[in-house]
């Protein structure tokens, strides 16, 4: 097996943007990405542990909030969401 393009992880040698000529910003790039994903990762636990403790979705959650109004609250309605 030989392995083609820069190496690592998505290496295929593909950057018609030329975002890997700064390899300092590119590091940056990089960490920033592995942080947004990890946050990511944190909401959609929160949602999935918020669902199991109410047995209510984000979007059944908000339209019971008090004078709330929005088109969430007409999703709901006209069974878009269930």
């Amino acid at each position: 097996y030989q392995r083609r393009g820069q190496g690592g992880t998505g290496g295929i040698g593909f950057g018609p943007l030329g975002l890997k000529e700064d390899p300092e910003a590119y590091a940056r790039r990089q960490l920033t990405e592995v942080k947004n994903g990890r946050l990511a990762m944190i909401a959609i636990s929160g949602m999935t542990h918020h669902y199991f403790l109410t047995g209510k979705g984000p979007i059944q959650f908000i339209t019971q909030i008090p004078n709330f109004k929005s088109c969430a609250a007409a999703a709901v309605d006209t069974g878009l969401c269930k």
